[in-house]
């Protein structure tokens, strides 16, 4: 079975990126159709999938450029900070809202409390090197934690404060991994388009003792971010 003519084509742009290099400026979408012998739309096709797999970016009134490896994040109960400054890069993040909210039965269930027990909900934008690559949002038991916003800067890293102000032994997490395109309001606040597959990721985690700590629903950019896991028999 012959190959969809826009994967040949996509084929063909890698070596083009390749030879490019890092921040290079592809050509414009009508000179590699002429040049590749192939109508706009199927080139326009190729790139938009280029695109999507992280391998370029577009820039509004600028053009299509060659992007940045993605980042690499271990699927470990580690510190998003230490994690990226592990890499090399500078993370930072911006509170979207702090606030205590009723549990639902769900959430609940989670964190081992009552329906309509109180529960702090963290949004936060987290970036790398300045831009935007996912959207957390943490649900922590407040009767457990009645001291944390006395204590957390939300900027900062939460496992952090867990362990060295709060005495937090972790111990084990439960992370389900998805694909899914992003809500106007997510799209937004990653600056990323709807169209852009976002990867999803639901994690549960518990205390040394088997105790819930927290419930967290983390959105990332499927442009931007890959993930690793170590596995052993």
């Amino acid at each position: 079975m012959s190959e969809p003519l826009h994967f040949v084509v996509k084929t063909r742009l890698v070596e083009v990126i390749e030879r490019l290099g890092e921040g290079g400026a592809l050509p414009p979408e009508r000179v590699l159709a002429k040049d590749f012998g192939v109508s706009r739309w199927t080139m326009r096709q190729a790139i938009r999938e280029l695109i999507a797999d992280g391998r370029l970016r577009a820039r509004q009134g600028q053009g299509t450029f060659v992007a940045t490896p993605k980042l690499v994040q271990p699927l470990a109960l580690v510190s998003y900070t230490e994690a990226l400054r592990a890499q090399g890069h500078t993370p930072a993040r911006e509170v979207v809202k702090f606030e205590e909210i009723a549990a639902d039965d769900v959430l609940a269930e989670q964190l081992a409390i009552a329906s309509g027990d109180r529960v702090y909900e963290l949004e936060r934008v987290l970036f790398a090197d300045g831009q935007p690559i996912g959207l957390e949002t943490t649900y922590m038991s407040v009767q457990r934690f009645p001291t944390l916003r006395e204590v957390l800067d939300p900027t900062g890293s939460l496992y952090r404060c867990l362990t060295g102000q709060l005495g937090v032994r972790f111990g084990e997490g439960e992370e389900l991994v998805e694909t899914v395109i992003a809500t106007p309001r997510e799209a937004e606040l990653l600056k990323a388009t709807q169209s852009l597959p976002m990867l999803l990721l639901h994690r549960n985690t518990r205390d040394a003792d088997g105790h819930p700590i927290e419930v967290v629903r983390s959105l990332y950019r499927g442009d931007r971010v890959g993930f690793r896991a170590t596995l052993r028999p």
